[in-house]
């Protein structure tokens, strides 16, 4: 089917193809530069994840640089449709001569001034997060909830850093960067004190917040469990949904993967919308607990985005990509993950929202049931594709053949 037929029998059903093309076509999306070098970022000298962080795979090719980071960033978006955001922790910080390495307490503006030139050039925006893991200084998992007031110190500055650092992003590029805090802290077994560790983290989070940052939207992310805190995590979806709903500009990040594997995220947008003016998302897929897998086109992903458009929330929900897999392609890891996220947007915004609704208030289950079973089969694809073809990226498949050349071409020659 052409694409002004899909347009055709789209519009039966109450549906304009061109307005969810030109809709998808503004929404800013986040993405992740960490999936390119499995995280390791370039401020730790032996490299790699870890103190709260794992990634599993070793698929040759890593990024090693800040150069062939860029690189392979730009590679992997220009496959992409839609606007891009760059999502950076503050692990990487790029280095020099002039501006040699310092630890991630004395980071400042003028370490990440490479990115904030290279998001110029190419049109993205930036967000920004303190990465609080991959270091010596988390002490028996523990970092902002910390009993050591030493870590807990060190901890508290480099957030702080970070959110002055997003500040001066944001005014280099006009725009509001997010800020998100995220920490590892918790206990593998059954722990003696709960309340004192929330304490201190809610302490340390009043004194990180305290300073005004106008371009800053800060989030908190929260998480229910994970590998070596199953017992109790001190950063619950309840400590941060009450400290954000407390505090005025704080809110709490939602990652998809984060929750028991009964729960969804998509059921928690809508509630999260009628308290706060923003919802930060990161979209993963998580595999039983929070592993970051490559985001899918799945139905949890396809309801995450239809509740963003049911909603008429596209301005409020914040997205931003957050998977790394180190055993397959990077690259092609990141354009697969990108691609079904917007293939889940446009899908859910071709979908009959307003005939739907009205049958739901009208008790015509039924009739809502028959609609959205019919609608799963309309001409998706049509639509797609020629969304893709004004984006300039391509439709199909096609795209791993670029990919595959860019193995063989560059990222084969790195050691």
């Amino acid at each position: 089917m052409s694409y002004t037929e899909a347009q055709k029998l789209y519009t039966t059903y109450g549906i304009d193809t061109e307005e969810a093309i030109s809709k998808l076509t503004d929404k800013e999306v986040s993405i992740h530069c960490w999936q390119g070098d499995d995280v390791a970022g370039f401020d730790n000298p032996d490299g790699g994840a870890g103190n709260g962080l794992a990634v599993t795979g070793n698929y040759p090719g890593r990024a090693r640089s800040f150069e062939e980071l860029k690189q392979d960033f730009l590679k992997a978006v220009s496959l992409i449709p839609g606007k891009k955001r760059i999502n950076l922790h503050a692990c990487y910080a790029v280095f020099t001569e002039e501006n040699p390495w310092v630890d991630r307490d004395g980071l400042e503006y003028r370490h990440f001034e490479p990115w904030v030139e290279f998001a110029k050039e190419n049109g993205f925006g930036i967000d920004f997060n303190p990465t609080v893991f991959s270091h010596p200084m988390v002490k028996d998992g523990l970092s902002l909830s910390s009993p050591d007031e030493t870590v807990r110190r060190f901890w508290i500055d480099h957030c702080i850093a970070s959110r002055r650092i997003a500040q001066q992003i944001g005014e280099q590029l006009a725009d509001k960067v997010l800020n998100n805090v995220w920490i590892p802290d918790g206990y593998k077994d059954t722990p003696s004190d709960r309340l004192g560790p929330r304490k201190r983290l809610k302490d340390a989070l009043d004194e990180i917040f305290a300073e005004e940052c106008p371009n800053v939207i800060d989030c908190v992310e929260s998480k229910f469990f994970a590998v070596g805190v199953e017992s109790y995590t001190v950063g619950s979806n309840e400590f941060y949904t009450a400290y954000a709903a407390s505090h005025d500009h704080v809110y709490n990040l939602m990652d998809a993967g984060h929750y028991h594997p009964s729960e969804n995220i998509s059921d928690k947008i809508s509630a999260m919308l009628l308290y706060f003016d923003y919802v930060p998302l990161h979209v993963t897929r998580g595999v039983n607990w929070d592993s970051d897998h490559v985001v899918a086109f799945d139905d949890e992903t396809k309801e995450i985005c239809r509740e963003i458009v049911r909603n008429d929330a596209m301005d409020r929900v914040l997205v931003g990509l957050d998977f790394f897999d180190a055993s397959i392609n990077r690259i092609a890891a990141w354009v697969i993950g990108g691609r079904n996220f917007q293939k889940a947007m446009l899908f859910a915004l071709l979908q009959p929202d307003q005939e739907l609704k009205a049958m739901q208030d009208t008790g015509d289950f039924t009739g809502r049931l028959m609609l959205q079973e019919e609608a799963k089969t309309l001409p998706f694809s049509d639509v797609w594709a020629e969304y893709c073809r004004r984006q300039g990226v391509p439709t199909g498949r096609e795209w791993f053949d670029t990919v595959k050349e860019y193995g063989q071409n560059v990222l084969s020659g790195r050691n």
